[in-house]
C-alpha cells in the first residue's frame, strides 16, 4: 500500500517514517512538511492509498486538506490535539492516533487501513459493530441492524429501523465495509440488507422497516447479482 507523511513536525514524521519501513506492507512515496505540497503530489500521482495526516499545518491545515480532495485516499491523522478527535470522523478517516504514536498502535491503525483498502481479504461480520458519528457523539451501531444504504451527493445515509446516520462516505466504500453475506447492492444509490427484503418487481423491490415497506429501485446492471444470489424457486 503506497502512502506519503504530511506534517510540518520533521521529528513526527522521522518516527513515522521508521514505522512505515518496518511494516512490510506499506510504500513510502514521499514526507511532506506542508498540506500544498503534498496536494500537487497527490493531483500528479493517482497511486495513493493511504495518508498520515497532522491537522495543525501552516497555510492549509489536514481538515481543510482532506475537504480540498474530491477523492481522498485512506486516511489516518496523527496529531498532537486530542479536540481534534471527534472532528476527525466526520471526515471519514480510519484512525486517529495522538502523539507520541507507539508502534504498537500505528500498527493496530494500519491493520484497520487495510481491512478497508482490501475487502476482498476481509470479510466483516453481520454481527461486527462499527461508530456513527451522530452531531457530538459516536453511536455503536450494529451492521446487521442496517436496512438500506442510500448514495446522497457525496455522502450516504445509513438507514435502521428507527433511525438514520448520514456520512462522509462514498457507496464503493462503504459497499466495501458492509458483509456480502448480508449486504447487496442492487442500484448504484441502494444497498439494502437482504433479509428485509419483501417481493422483487420487475425494476424494483420492496423491503420492510418495521411495519412499512419501502419501494427501492433495482439497476439494470445489478439485476443479474440480485437473481443470482437469492434462492428462486420457480414453477
Amino acid at each position: 500500500m503506497n502512502c506519503i507523511i504530511v506534517d510540518d513536525d520533521k521529528l513526527s514524521c522521522k518516527v513515522l517514517e521508521g514505522y512505515v519501513t518496518k511494516y512490510s506492507s506499506l510504500n513510502l512515496i514521499g514526507v511532506f512538511y506542508d498540506a500544498i505540497s503534498a496536494r500537487n503530489e497527490i493531483i500528479k500521482h493517482k497511486d495513493i492509498d493511504l495518508i498520515l495526516l497532522d491537522i495543525k499545518m501552516p497555510e492549509m491545515d489536514g481538515f481543510d486538506f482532506i475537504g480540498s480532495l474530491d477523492h481522498p485516499p485512506n486516511i489516518i491523522i496523527v496529531s498532537g490535539e486530542s479536540e481534534f478527535a471527534l472532528r476527525a470522523f466526520d471526515f471519514n478517516v480510519v484512525d486517529f492516533l495522538l502523539k507520541p504514536v507507539t508502534y504498537s498502535r500505528f500498527c493496530k491503525a494500519i491493520d484497520k487501513t487495510i481491512r478497508y483498502f482490501s475487502p476482498k481479504e476481509y470479510s466483516p461480520g453481520e454481527d461486527e459493530e462499527i461508530f456513527i458519528k451522530k452531531g457530538s457523539t459516536l453511536v455503536k451501531l450494529k451492521l446487521k441492524d442496517i436496512v438500506f444504504v442510500e448514495a446522497l451527493e457525496n455522502y450516504v445515509t445509513l438507514n435502521t429501523k428507527t433511525d438514520k446516520y448520514t456520512i462522509h462516505f462514498t457507496m464503493k466504500a462503504i459497499e466495501s465495509q458492509l458483509p456480502s453475506s448480508v449486504f447487496l447492492r442492487v442500484h448504484r444509490s441502494f444497498i439494502i440488507n437482504k433479509s428485509m427484503i419483501k417481493t422483487i418487481k420487475e425494476n424494483s423491490l420492496d423491503i420492510t422497516i418495521g411495519n412499512t415497506v419501502k419501494n427501492i429501485p433495482v439497476g439494470k446492471s445489478f439485476k443479474d447479482s440480485l437473481l443470482n444470489d437469492i434462492n428462486v424457486m420457480a414453477k
